[in-house]
């Protein structure tokens, strides 16, 4: 990549940022719109589960394919076309809905959302010195999990005020594709040509020398990421279902605290030694998950909205910590290949549990299926901070 001026360098990095923040967004906007979609096309609480989690199969697929394609072509054109995905998808969305259509575009989100999940937390990290690698983390995490969070919230909102709300969240989201690609041309340094960059498809891999970090920060973070995936299958069913209320922004808003809660979560991380956040973190997750089976079990409303609180400052702890002892710890030329590895194995821990609470939800019930991956997602995250806390005290006491 070419070295930006200072002055194009200050552009380039919020330029960066948005076309992260624009291409998450597209991800979590039909969220609170699965009840319209349920009614209007007769769907179960499975096909809804289902729906939620497909795009992580573009995700981990995209991840897996092209993990590497940045670190050989540059960030800025595989960015450029996460982002025409994302718009792709938003275009498929406005068409006369059916679960084919809305399958399909769903993986392509989820494609869009796996080439910029690695690329764009690389990108960023480039554009920041070896000394600020805690602050480009921070923005990397916010720009991801804020546009998980505006997307929602967003939708819901638009979804209860515009005359029709299964066209006009699309529509404002496809305008913001454009803004954020045309940014991205104008402001962000073009790759240098020359140096060898060629297209591999190839599999992830991490140096051997982090692979056991790797691991714990994958498994702390993706904790986190599989409390998301109970909350998000389960909130908009839960709430019209058993609470009788309808509300799309309410919908919207209870996804947004969590993803709002994980990118305010950055700013306490960064502020923490990661040997401490991710303990803090992993326990934070346990009482998320608690909070979230006490609203599941009472079908409750006060303990729906406190969970995802929960759930997104510890999420956050746990995610800016496994950034930077992960992919911060690796050279500009291998730190694509490491984010994208890294972002696989938590997407594939967001669709598990959502997928597995609308297999169980047609035998024994929505809110029973939500328990018990509730209560499968503390134990995990309870042994994981356990885990974390004795390594980081063998290597205090090594020191």
């Amino acid at each position: 990549m070419t070295t930006p001026t200072p002055a194009r360098l200050r552009r380039a990095i919020p330029a960066t940022a948005l076309a992260f923040l624009v291409t998450m967004m597209g991800t979590t906007i039909p969220t609170p719109l699965y009840s319209l979609y349920s009614a209007e096309l007769n769907f179960t609480p499975l096909t809804v589960t289902i729906l939620f989690a497909v795009y992580a199969v573009g995700v981990v697929g995209a991840l897996l394919a092209f993990g590497r394609l940045s670190d050989d072509i540059g960030r800025r054109p595989v960015m450029i076309f996460a982002l025409l995905l994302a718009a792709a998808s938003a275009v498929i969305f406005l068409l006369p809905p059916s679960l084919p259509l809305l399958i399909t575009a769903r993986i392509i989100s989820g494609l869009g959302a796996g080439l910029m999940s690695g690329t764009g937390t690389a990108a960023i990290m480039d554009l920041f010195p070896a000394d600020r690698r805690t602050l480009a983390g921070t923005i990397a995490v916010i720009s991801n999990t804020g546009g998980l969070a505006l997307g929602t919230l967003a939708a819901g909102v638009l979804a209860d005020t515009a005359p029709t709300p299964l066209r006009t969240p699309f529509v404002a989201h496809l305008a913001l594709c454009v803004i954020a690609i045309v940014g991205m041309w104008i402001w962000v340094p073009r790759p240098s040509r020359g140096s060898g960059a060629r297209l591999r498809l190839n599999g992830l891999r991490v140096p051997p020398y982090l692979r056991a970090a790797f691991v714990r920060a994958v498994l702390a973070a993706g904790s986190g990421f599989a409390v998301t995936g109970v909350l998000t299958a389960v909130a908009a069913l839960l709430l019209a279902r058993e609470l009788h209320l309808d509300s799309h922004a309410l919908a919207g808003f209870v996804v947004f605290l969590a993803f709002a809660g994980m990118a305010a979560g950055q700013v306490i991380a960064g502020r923490l030694a990661p040997r401490v956040a991710l303990p803090v973190g992993c326990a934070g997750l346990v009482l998320a998950a608690a909070a979230l089976a006490w609203a599941l079990a009472a079908a409750a409303l006060e303990p729906l909205l406190g969970a995802p609180v929960i759930l997104g400052l510890a999420g956050g702890l746990c995610l800016n910590a496994a950034l930077t002892t992960t992919v911060g710890q690796v050279p500009p030329a291998h730190r694509g290949e490491v984010s994208s590895s890294f972002f696989a194995g938590l997407y594939t821990m967001l669709a598990v549990p959502a997928i597995g609470v609308g297999l169980l939800a047609g035998t024994v019930g929505l809110r029973p299926a939500g328990l018990i991956f509730a209560a499968a997602v503390a134990i995990l995250a309870a042994t994981i901070g356990v885990i974390e806390l004795l390594t980081s005290r063998g290597d205090a006491a090594t020191v």
